[in-house]
């Protein structure tokens, strides 16, 4: 039977929902001050040894440090982690290239996209209305990157291609075994990415770090770790359907910190594109709710 879940265990689930969103915001919005003072894949490779340190130390708190998986779950996690790597790479790209509320609008379809890769490569059904949200959704997108309009920033494509790497890193983590620790698993993509982003950094060469750039990494890769814990607590003390309409407050949270850090004022395309975006979401999630209780009660509608 399932664990009925209380408003006040679902409102405090939501605030930890907006809590997380504004950490991952935060930690986008102090690297992304960086661009132009240190090349990117230092300021990513110093900023992930600072999160790997700090993930490090909550592994060993849960012991998390040691733990062993099998041949399907290593693989997993070797594709969970390219996954982590490529969405990384490809999403600070676009950030440092773009607006901040654009870049972070055009992630808020990775749960529609993760939908659709669950229906086509997990076989996990889809109806056509949820099909046809995901599309309306994808169409919300190509209003926020306008492809072919003076206004077009050809960096909004490195976002979208974020999409694709997102979705292999979440589905993998969708299949991995239950008993697989998941800062365990955070800490090796982590790592992963640190090495990665210091391999890449040898390219575009070091740059004396100074102590503004140092607070600034620092503030990051806390932010980082706030998104994460506060993201964890959501899903121990929530209903899934219930909060996850919160991640779109995201969007609030990028918008604010584009005005406030960086002047970035979004337009007309962008708020109407993530309208659509969010709208096209939380009808999914809607849905997904329904059937899900559908399905407890014996009915079977798609």
């Amino acid at each position: 039977m399932p664990v009925q879940v209380g408003f006040a265990e679902n409102m405090r689930a939501a605030v930890f929902m907006m809590i997380s969103m504004a950490g991952f915001t935060c930690n986008d919005a102090f690297l992304k001050s960086l661009a132009g003072e240190l090349p990117l894949f230092q300021a990513v490779c110093l900023r992930g040894a600072i999160a790997t340190l700090l993930i490090a130390c909550l592994a060993w708190q849960q012991g998390a440090l040691r733990f062993r998986a099998g041949r399907r779950d290593r693989k997993l996690i070797l594709q969970r982690t390219v996954g982590e790597i490529g969405g990384t790479a490809c999403f600070l790209t676009a950030l440092f290239n773009m607006p901040i509320a654009n870049a972070s609008a055009i992630l808020q379809s990775v749960p529609l996209a993760v939908t659709l890769g669950a229906a086509l490569f997990l076989g996990e059904p889809v109806g056509w209305r949820r099909y046809l949200a995901i599309g309306v959704g994808f169409l919300g997108v190509l209003i926020i990157v306008r492809p072919g309009s003076e206004g077009f920033n050809a960096y909004a494509l490195w976002a979208v291609a974020a999409i694709g790497f997102i979705v292999l890193r979440d589905l993998s983590t969708r299949s991995l075994s239950p008993d697989v620790p998941g800062v365990g698993v955070v800490l090796i993509a982590s790592a992963a990415m640190t090495i990665a982003a210091g391999i890449a950094s040898t390219l575009d060469g070091w740059r004396p770090v100074e102590v503004s750039h140092a607070l600034r990494l620092c503030v990051s890769a806390v932010c980082l770790i706030v998104g994460y814990l506060f993201g964890v607590m959501t899903m121990r003390i929530g209903e899934i359907g219930f909060v996850a309409p919160f991640r779109y407050t995201l969007i609030i949270w990028a918008i604010l910190f584009g005005i406030l850090m960086f002047g970035e004022w979004p337009d007309a395309w962008m708020l109407a594109g993530s309208a659509v975006v969010v709208a096209s979401g939380l009808y999914t999630f809607q849905r997904e709710r329904r059937l899900a209780r559908a399905a407890l009660s014996g009915v079977s509608s798609r």
